[in-house]
């Protein structure tokens, strides 16, 4: 850690420990949004967020935010945090670590009697994970307008997403964006292996990736696998699979360069998944992840034209690729980046800049305001695990950055910035 830090890894360490114990029995660590055990969580970093001098309240859109008023306080306010519900069997740090460096930021400002000009806001976004309703980013969905409508009719169990906002304290029907957020700083562990392979300590995030999901419906003809020649077969699975291996191999050569690109066939349906049947048809759903939209725009491009092309080859019905759902990449802002840079120098953090692969709040707190983040490490880039682990001292350094940035930023953001 840094010399005479007022960042301290016992409390970020305590904290993350508290709230991960916070979990169905049996079953570390799982705290989803909307449950018993989200709503313990909850009640355990209100307090937490009041012992740290925050004012506390949930927002219309179902945010816990801890506010602690700036000198200047018509000057809007600077904004950290992240998320504490889970996926299943795997939130120990995901989310978590991002809410308590926020609290710990704060703290540290209060140990050395700083007031910033500008409010400090720390916030627990409602249901980042894909939740029960199927949908994720809830809260800042809300907190920057972008939640649609007809999502508050999703239901699960009898219960809609409207009355699960309402339940967690939120204003379902209010709206909820904000337009006096100056900047908004989120810390998250990598998910990834990069920090730890290259030995650096913090990730400068440059854009979370745009997320695009391509559906293809291959369909062949089902016929007996024993007595049908080889010869006269339609199957649907092989002319998939050449698929798949396309799908890997055009997603390896996007790879190739600087910028993030991914490509994963993640959801594969077979029928009439039988051993002694020929398969009649297959339903895929890749998962591609673009840093460039120039980048998703040729993969999809030569999908496209790869699969016509293997379809000709087996003589074997393919769909166009459909696309189901398309996200565009989101840019940090470039002056918190030059800001998260200069602090990882002060700090004494090796740091490298790099895109997100995953979906983060981040991303949606973009279309409101000033956002970036930065990650730190992650023991063998294991994540949405039970196995998952970051080191406090890895966060704390995280940590260090950010509170440095954050007084950097109560300057900056009152000039020419």
């Amino acid at each position: 850690m840094i010399p005479n830090s007022p960042i301290r890894a016992d409390r970020i360490g305590g904290d993350i420990d508290a709230l991960a114990a916070i979990t169905e029995p049996g079953r570390p660590w799982t705290r989803r949004a909307f449950t018993r055990m989200f709503l313990t969580g909850r009640k355990w970093l209100e307090m937490a967020m009041q012992d740290a001098g925050a004012v506390t309240q949930i927002d219309a859109a179902g945010n816990l935010i801890g506010t602690i008023p700036g000198r200047k306080p018509e000057l809007g306010s600077i904004m950290l945090g992240s998320h504490s519900d889970t996926v299943p069997d795997g939130g120990r740090f995901d989310g978590i670590a991002g809410v308590v460096v926020g609290l710990e930021v704060a703290r540290a400002l209060r140990d050395q009697g700083i007031v910033l000009d500008h409010t400090l806001e720390i916030v627990d976004f409602l249901a980042e994970e894909v939740s029960i309703f199927g949908v994720s980013c809830i809260g800042s969905r809300g907190i920057s307008g972008t939640r649609p409508a007809e999502w508050l009719t999703r239901a699960s169990d009898g219960l809609t997403l409207e009355q699960g906002i309402a339940q967690v304290g939120g204003k379902p029907h209010t709206p909820a964006q904000r337009d006096d957020i100056k900047a908004f700083l989120e810390l998250h562990i990598e998910q990834g292996p990069v920090l730890q392979n290259q030995q650096l300590d913090v990730g400068v995030v440059t854009a979370i990736a745009g997320i695009t999901r391509i559906e293809i419906i291959v369909e062949g003809r089902a016929d007996h696998a024993g007595t049908t020649p080889m010869s006269a077969r339609q199957d649907a699975l092989t002319t998939a699979a050449w698929i798949a291996l396309g799908v890997e191999e055009l997603g390896k050569a996007l790879s190739s360069g600087a910028e993030h690109f991914a490509a994963t066939v993640g959801e594969f349906e077979m029928t009439p998944n039988a051993a002694n049947v020929v398969p009649a048809r297959v339903r895929m759903l890749i998962d591609a992840r673009a840093e460039l939209r120039d980048d998703m725009t040729r993969f999809i491009e030569e999908l496209a034209n790869g699969v016509a092309a293997i379809s000709e080859k087996t003589g074997v019905t393919v769909s166009e690729p459909r696309i189901v759902s398309d996200n565009p990449p989101t840019p940090c802002d470039a002056d918190l980046l030059n800001i998260l840079d200069a602090a990882c120098e002060t700090s004494g953090a090796r740091h490298r800049r790099m895109a997100s692969g995953a979906g983060h709040d981040t991303a949606w707190m973009a279309r409101i305001t000033k956002a970036a983040m930065i990650f730190v490490p992650c023991v063998d880039g294991r994540s949405h695990s039970a196995d998952e682990f970051a080191a406090t001292d890895d966060i704390a350094l995280g940590a260090s950055v950010l509170l440095d940035a954050v007084k950097a930023l109560d300057i900056k953001l009152q000039g020419n910035f």
